[in-house]
């Protein structure tokens, strides 16, 4: 708590409309003030770095009471601060409303400093601040025609560049063009049913496993007990009375002529169904096509058959025919367009044989592959002087998608290989875009571009 004590001054003069008024300090007090200059560029700076709401309640945790009103108007109340002329410009739009209004944002590359935000995109808005600033030696831009017009008009010796990052993003589309044009190599070709052949032998069927476990060790164990006792001579009811068995478990151990025979239940006859005077009207349905479980049931009941529906549909279940299996879908055209855009090394190990059986019934989209790896070496090792040559191959092979793109680059060609050559690209200028965008969400819609100027 600071306990200030100053002099309240009065006038004499009758004709004087301010009778009295107190002495100022200063750098602490101003006139009708209930702030200190210090504490109000504390707030000043808490509205700038978390605007209104947020910027309220973390004053409020710092025992500054304020609300976001006024913080807003401390902020509206920074004076702007002079805007230097840069020697490398970034431009760059924005909306301030989508798909309505929009304005030019520029920064400093060399500091990423903002400088200014400007109403509109168009040619003239650039050009009018080139103009008021003159000195600018490089325009690091996107390939938006608006802002090439503007910075040929207003600074027609600066040199441009056409960034890199949009130079990718428009030759990713041209090559999704080119693969759309394509679509039908994407599908790979159904395999041919291989012819049968009269002399080869019919495959034998695999042999059944061994059974396993106590009863089929229990099983085998007997089965030798009464097979020797029998090669013995004792007859079944001697046997079964020396065993303590039953005669008809003798006699079953007796009839198996092996122990398999005994686990796998190949010794007891199959019992007759109610379901098998219908069987063959069943299969010949289901041979017609016909899956529906409940009108099978239906059509063998007005046949005469009086059992379950639950018999019929196990039945079935178990018969049913096997499935052809689904071959895998066709690639689509994003899926293909990523894999020629994308670094070989981040192909997957699924992705790469596909690509590899594509590019093998495709040679277009071959050729395409080609042209998108010389560009891309182009682009990371920025040698910007074979570019021109990159462009007349494009035009000599017509690539759907990737000629349209070779003849914009042509339109645009110095700013390009500028953009292929030198370091200077429009990364600054993408990030203080991003930050706009998020003051914007912060304020949820209703920052304009005079606080969108200051902050």
């Amino acid at each position: 708590m600071i306990v200030l004590q100053v002099r309240r001054l009065f006038c004499q003069e009758p004709g004087c409309e301010r009778r009295t008024f107190v002495e100022q300090v200063p750098g602490l007090t101003v006139r009708y003030g209930r702030k200190t200059t210090l504490l109000m560029e504390f707030l000043r700076a808490i509205g700038v770095a978390a605007a209104g709401r947020a910027g309220s309640r973390l004053a409020r945790a710092l025992h500054a009471m304020v609300g976001r009103s006024t913080l807003l108007r401390l902020v509206m109340s920074i004076p702007d601060p002079p805007a230097d002329t840069p020697r490398v410009l970034g431009v760059d739009d924005f909306a301030i409303k989508r798909g309505q209004n929009y304005g030019t944002v520029l920064i400093d590359c060399e500091t990423g400093a903002p400088l200014e935000l400007l109403e509109g995109r168009e040619a003239a808005v650039l050009a009018d601040w080139l103009i008021s600033h003159p000195g600018v030696e490089v325009i690091c831009r996107d390939r938006s025609g608006s802002y090439a017009d503007g910075a040929r008009a207003g600074a027609p010796e600066a040199i441009q560049v056409a960034d890199r990052f949009h130079l990718w993003q428009n030759l990713a589309k041209a090559v999704e063009r080119c693969v759309a044009a394509h679509r039908s190599c994407l599908r790979a070709p159904e395999p041919e049913p291989p012819a049968a052949s009269s002399t080869e032998p019919e495959p034998t069927p695999p042999a059944e496993p061994e059974p396993t476990g106590k009863f089929a060790e229990r099983a085998r164990r007997h089965h030798a007990i009464v097979h020797d006792l029998l090669a013995e001579g004792h007859p079944i009811r001697a046997i079964a009375r020396h065993l303590g068995w039953g005669r008809h478990t003798v006699q079953r151990y007796a009839r198996a002529a092996t122990w398999q025979e005994l686990v796998d239940g190949r010794w007891q006859a199959p019992r007759a169904s109610m379901l098998d005077p219908f069987k063959p009207h069943l299969h010949q349905r289901v041979d017609a096509g016909c899956g529906n479980f409940r009108q099978l049931f239906r059509e063998v009941s007005a046949l005469g058959y009086t059992g379950s529906y639950s018999t019929v549909r196990d039945y079935l279940a178990e018969h049913r025919p096997a499935k052809t299996p689904l071959a895998p879908p066709a690639p689509t055209v994003r899926q293909v367009t990523g894999w020629l855009t994308r670094h070989p090394d981040s192909l997957t190990e699924d992705e790469r044989p596909q690509l590899k059986d594509l590019l093998e019934r495709c040679p277009e989209l071959d050729a395409a592959r080609g042209h998108v790896r010389r560009f891309a070496t182009m682009l990371t090792d920025l040698s910007g002087q074979d570019l021109r040559q990159w462009i007349d191959d494009v035009r000599a092979a017509g690539l759907t998608g990737l000629s349209s793109f070779a003849n914009g680059l042509e339109q645009d060609l110095d700013a390009v290989i500028q953009g292929l050559t030198c370091r200077w690209n429009s990364g600054p200028v993408e990030g203080r875009v991003n930050h706009i965008k998020m003051i914007k969400r912060q304020m949820f819609g209703k920052a304009g571009l005079p606080l969108l100027r200051i902050l």
